[in-house]
């Protein structure tokens, strides 16, 4: 896989993908923050292309923030306990494949460094 970065939410209260997630991704340096894109989730619960491609990729502290709200508001629940799920990670080699997937519910999360 070539390098750069890419999520994927899965609703596992609905034990599938979770589509129309708006996802925002920031990069941070020295506490100043700069959005670098936003993108929505698709009907496999991925972005359709990559949140940073090879040639975007570097190193440094980022931040995903998934609007889980709006979602779970608008679409399989009436409500959620969780409003905004920030993920904030490191890139340390940017030669590397980043994927940050969200497991996802109404009333929590898990996220990785997957494959």
């Amino acid at each position: 896989m070539t390098a750069g970065l890419t999520t994927h939410v899965l609703d596992t209260s609905r034990e599938g993908p979770a589509e129309g997630v708006d996802v925002t991704l920031s990069r941070l340096d020295d506490g100043e923050r700069e959005q670098v894109t936003a993108a929505t989730t698709n009907h496999d619960g991925r972005v359709d292309e990559p949140l940073l491609d090879e040639d975007e990729i570097a190193a440094g502290t980022y931040e995903l923030v998934f609007d889980v709200g709006t979602y779970y508001r608008e679409g399989p629940a009436e409500s959620s306990f969780l409003d905004e799920v920030p993920v904030r990670f490191v890139v340390a080699d940017p030669d590397e494949h980043y994927h940050v997937p969200l497991l996802l519910s109404p009333g929590g999360y898990t996220t990785y460094r997957g494959s």
